[in-house]
């Protein structure tokens, strides 16, 4: 069984809007760290849906983190399709580990079986950026380890809310992995004004209504980076984003994009049965 969520606010709208402009002031006016990117160092037990994607090279004959997903139930995860894509991509060279805190080490470790692109993934840039994964053996359920609740049917996030990247992702555009949890908070762009930056680009990024746009806009210095993919978006406990693309990282221009869950909610729970 897969847990949906409706999002709601436990304040007045207008008390809602106050608390939320406070919070983007003192974000504007703070000194932003190189981490996650621009976040800070935390543990499992927080964030005890979180798992690691291995990537197994076969030159290198070795295992190593590369991406992020999140626990559905025993058996499914969730998490990004270009992460379970490519031209080399075989289900046998991924695998995941859960219940650890720490990057490529500790936790228990459960093969990949099979992964559930979503049909429309690779017909529009990243649109449709979202896959259920299947694994062979069955997850042992523990403090550090506990299913996710992503967001009901076509909830909405609104613009300006708060919203946190957790991951194990480059600290820096081009930067090194982190070697332990961090996570990062940020805020919801609108996603007319982000599709017009991206327009800029050449070639233009496709920013579509199935994406969440979050950052720092014209601040920059927060966001998930290289190694993050697949990993969640959290508005409170609630996952309602997949991290999946973005132009660098951190960028004050360009603001990073999640696959929004919840067009593809009833999808996600259809599949991972």
């Amino acid at each position: 069984m897969i847990e949906l969520r409706k999002i709601a606010q436990d304040c007045p709208e207008q008390d809602c809007s106050r608390q939320v402009a406070k919070d983007l002031r003192a974000a504007f006016s703070a000194s932003i760290p190189g981490r996650i990117v621009g976040g800070e160092l935390t543990t499992i037990d927080k964030y005890p849906s979180i798992v690691q994607v291995d990537s197994f090279g076969p030159n290198s004959g070795t295992w190593s983190q590369s991406c992020g997903a999140n626990i559905l139930n025993a058996y499914y995860v969730l998490s990004a399709a270009h992460c379970f894509a490519g031209r080399t991509y075989d289900p046998s060279l991924r695998r995941i580990r859960a219940g650890t805190s720490y990057r490529n080490t500790g936790g228990i470790i459960s093969y990949v079986l099979r992964e559930h692109n979503h049909p429309s993934y690779g017909k529009r840039g990243f649109d449709g950026d979202i896959t259920v994964v299947r694994l062979h053996n069955a997850l042992v359920y523990s403090p550090v380890v506990q299913r996710g609740t992503i967001i009901y049917q076509d909830g909405v996030i609104p613009d300006y809310m708060p919203v946190v990247h957790a991951g194990w992702g480059r600290t820096t555009q081009g930067g090194l992995l982190s070697p332990q949890l961090r996570d990062v908070v940020i805020y919801v762009i609108n996603r007319e004004l982000c599709a017009e930056r991206y327009l800029t680009l050449n070639p233009p990024g496709i920013v579509t209504e199935n994406m969440i746009c979050a950052g720092l806009l014209d601040i920059g210095g927060r966001d998930a980076c290289q190694g993050d993919s697949g990993g969640p978006l959290y508005y409170g406990n609630i996952i309602v984003g997949i991290v999946s693309w973005g132009h660098g990282c951190a960028n004050e221009t360009f603001p990073g994009l999640s696959t929004a869950v919840a067009p593809y909610s009833d999808w996600i729970a259809a599949t991972a049965v």
